[in-house]
């Protein structure tokens, strides 16, 4: 219950009389590392009942607690909001006193529901805490099968846009039908756990297309009258500027999606035949920043946090984009998120905000970039320091400067696999002995499909495809290969999620010895893996013997 606010319920219920403030600040630091409920936990030692708990929360915010909910609701209520507007925010509608709209709301602490339904509705709203859990079952009784699909509507949209009166630009990304057509993009995309959306007009046609898993799925398309405005709704809700299309532009969108909170980096490109837009979805309910959640070995994941928990030296994740380096330093970063611990951020962009740390947004625009936000953060006394990315000289040698002068500093490179970075940082003009002096870890990573559990299947792979994998044929006879066949839950893809492949270099004597004689990469990635590094392949072999991938999945991406 409120999992996304267990610091705000801290907070609430740090003022009650009685309670054992240690244990605690003791209770909400193992919520937050297990990914768990402070509320939830509470109620099961024994310590609040679920509805004076509830009551806390009501009070705290200024709402009506409704204990008992109704039984029946009122049609002329119910037909206030739509159903796709209900479920999209989490509400119903259970009374009007005096003009006045009373609101149960799933989740009460998201205060643009007020906003965004007083507007819509064009009258005043009031939420009313309630028990969570229950909403979600009314919705389903109240607001059933009235959800129209994004299929339904292009029928009619086309022609509604075609035959309305031609206004401006905002005027047509505020029509009624273009309002629903995004919002209903956004929504699949958010249930099918997409990562990025991508909107792409040609000359004949306008293409939708949803990346999932790494890999991109279109859907029906729009027809091609639809691609101005479709793109126009998104720049206005980016606060974009709509009337320029001939520069790039960025924005991020803020958005209440199936009850949840769900920031949208925009990026736009001009093109040919219209902007190219892309928006990254950024659902920290879908993101796992739990080293033990990650599918990361253990013995990786043993490196990880002996890194981050050294007192000082350079801790680098490299990968391409889209390898999930941002996340694995983040679960990395948690793990020393405590009170005792100063650690600052500089991030283009910050993508998720997460408590307890000083995040700084990267600015290019007034000369904020990675090297002058890590020369102010020294200033800062921080004890761990995070740098987007290690992009050139300067901000190589004062994250150098940083890690010798105790700190640890985390960031990434964009190499092929771990031995390479030390390549890259020489090749940046860093010295070699400042090198070996600081860094301590460096962790390559890939990100392969994981086969569908709903449709996973045994086969015997062809010889041919075997030997690409350099195997010894008596590893192969005792183990087994899977593919998924297809399945609904996998919309016949036959892979659902992902699993992380790595490979790590523990920077030692011997390592540190070959980057001083500036030894190239072949030679210190076979130096590591006579000392026990398992490279990318071998652990995507061990992701296949697991049952975790496929044959094609990891001779794709390794």
């Amino acid at each position: 219950m409120f999992e996304e606010h267990n610091s705000t319920i801290f907070e609430i219920l740090s003022v009650v009389d009685g309670l054992d403030l240690d244990y605690m600040d003791s209770m909400e630091e193992y919520c937050r590392e297990n990914s768990l409920s402070l509320s939830g936990e509470l109620i099961e030692a024994g310590l609040f009942e679920h509805g004076d708990l509830l009551q806390l929360v009501a009070d705290y915010l200024g709402y009506d607690y409704l204990e008992v909910l109704p039984t029946e609701f009122s049609n002329d209520l119910l037909v206030l909001i739509d159903a796709e507007t209900a479920r999209n925010y989490a509400v119903i509608p259970y009374a009007i006193q005096d003009g006045v709209v009373h609101l149960l709301a799933k989740d009460p602490f998201n205060n643009s529901i007020i906003d965004d339904l007083t507007f819509t509705l064009n009258r005043d709203v009031v939420l009313t805490v309630c028990d969570p859990n229950e909403i979600q079952g009314l919705l389903d009784q109240y607001y059933t099968d009235n959800d129209p699909d994004p299929s339904d509507l292009l029928a009619t949209l086309g022609a509604e846009i075609d035959n309305g009166a031609e206004g401006d630009l905002e005027d047509t990304a505020n029509a009624t039908p273009i309002i629903r057509f995004v919002n209903l993009i956004l929504q699949q995309a958010v249930k099918d756990q997409a990562s990025d959306i991508h909107f792409e007009p040609f000359e004949d046609k306008f293409r939708i297309r949803y990346r999932i898993d790494g890999a991109l799925y279109e859907m029906s398309p729009p027809p091609i009258s639809l691609a101005v405005p479709v793109i126009s709704r998104i720049k206005v809700l980016a606060d974009l500027n709509i009337a320029e299309n001939r520069i790039p532009q960025d924005g991020k969108i803020k958005q209440t999606v199936n009850g949840l909170q769900i920031d949208l980096r925009v990026s736009t490109l001009p093109t040919q035949f219209g902007e190219s837009v892309v928006l990254r979805v950024l659902d920290k309910s879908s993101v796992t920043l739990d080293l033990d959640k990650l599918t990361i070995p253990k013995d990786v994941v043993d490196g990880i946090r002996g890194a981050v928990r050294k007192p000082n030296g350079i801790f680098i994740v490299t990968g391409p984009t889209g390898s999930g380096k941002t996340t694995t330093l983040y679960a990395a970063l948690r793990e020393v998120n405590t009170i005792d611990e100063k650690i600052l951020t500089a991030e283009d962009p910050v993508e998720y905000e997460i408590e307890g740390l000083m995040q700084v947004p990267i600015n290019h625009e007034v000369g904020l970039d990675f090297g002058k936000a890590l020369r102010a953060f020294l200033r800062q006394d921080p004890d761990k320091i995070m740098v987007g990315e290690i992009r050139d000289l300067e901000t190589a040698q004062i994250a150098v400067q940083a890690s010798l002068t105790g700190h640890v500093v985390l960031s990434t490179l964009h190499t092929n696999d771990a031995a390479g970075a030390v390549t890259r940082l020489v090749d940046m003009g860093l010295e070699p002995f400042l090198i070996s002096s600081s860094l301590e870890v460096v962790l390559a990573q890939r990100l392969v499909r994981r086969i569908c559990s709903g449709c996973k299947t045994a086969y015997e792979p062809d010889g041919e495809i075997l030997s690409t994998l350099n195997l010894d044929p008596l590893e192969i006879a005792n183990n087994s290969f899977y593919y998924g066949k297809g399945c609904e839950k996998c919309s016949s893809s036959g892979y659902k999620g992902r699993v992380g492949l790595f490979e790590m270099i523990k920077v030692n004597d011997a390592i540190r010895e070959l980057i001083n004689e500036r030894a190239p990469t072949l030679v210190i990635k076979e130096k590591a893996l006579q000392q026990g590094m398992r490279s990318l392949r071998e652990d995507g072999v061990r992701a296949i013997f697991d049952g975790n991938s496929t044959i094609e999945e990891v001779l794709k991406y390794t």
